[in-house]
């Protein structure tokens, strides 16, 4: 079974990625040795590798393989970079990027998820995440400046706390938008000043919190 799974992930990595432009080899790297399907209901383990998302619990979803890919190449990510992650979900996302940098820190508000994402870091031995759980969209403090900051989650404007956080230079991955559809922006600091840039249509789950939407 551990094959089958090897396999499909080497699939995805070759049909789903390099065909829409994910070239960053860490990246790629990451994506080919992460098991996505640890981080999946079991009854789901099949679908782990396809090219859409899936669901996790609590309203939320894995996005699918190409996302993931995208968002992190975009953050540029190097060995030595600190990287703050809002939406930790099932933990996918993180690990990914555990297998590129040196620290990541990620924060979660639904308990029950961020339980069952540490779950999947121990059993992974990602011990370069830290989590918590909390509102993400102020950011993580005590730990700024962050090198990249990735927003798995979209909300209706830029969180100010997280482009206070960013390092300067820094990059942040963002969805902004509506809540059926946001446009992907990457933001840039430096020298001071802040630039953005929009780069595809994407569709995520709302981001909570006192700087994204609210509770209806």
């Amino acid at each position: 079974m551990n094959s089958n799974y090897e396999k499909a992930r080497q699939r995805m990595v070759q049909e789903q990625l390099i065909p829409r432009g994910i070239h960053n080899r860490a990246v790629l790297e990451a994506m080919a040795r992460v098991p996505r399907h640890f981080f999946v209901e079991e009854a789901l383990r099949d679908q782990a590798y396809g090219d859409f998302p899936l669901p996790i619990g609590e309203g939320q979803t894995i996005s699918q393989p190409y996302i993931v890919a995208l968002m992190t190449q975009l953050l540029e990510p190097q060995p030595h970079h600190r990287i703050l992650e809002i939406g930790t979900g099932c933990g996918y996302q993180a690990a990914v990027l555990a297998a590129i940098c040196t620290q990541v820190y990620t924060v979660e508000r639904i308990k029950t998820l961020l339980a069952r994402a540490r779950r999947n870091f121990d059993r992974l031995h990602c011990y370069n995440i830290l989590s918590k759980a909390d509102d993400g969209t102020t950011g993580w403090p005590e730990h700024a400046p962050f090198d990249g900051i990735i927003v798995t989650a979209g909300g209706p404007r830029v969180p100010q706390p997280l482009v206070e956080q960013l390092a300067d230079p820094g990059i942040m991955v963002i969805p902004v938008g509506e809540h059926g559809m946001q446009a992907l922006t990457v933001i840039r600091k430096e020298h001071g000043e802040i630039s953005s840039e929009v780069r595809e249509q994407v569709r995520f789950v709302k981001l909570m919190g006192a700087h994204g939407w609210h509770d209806e």
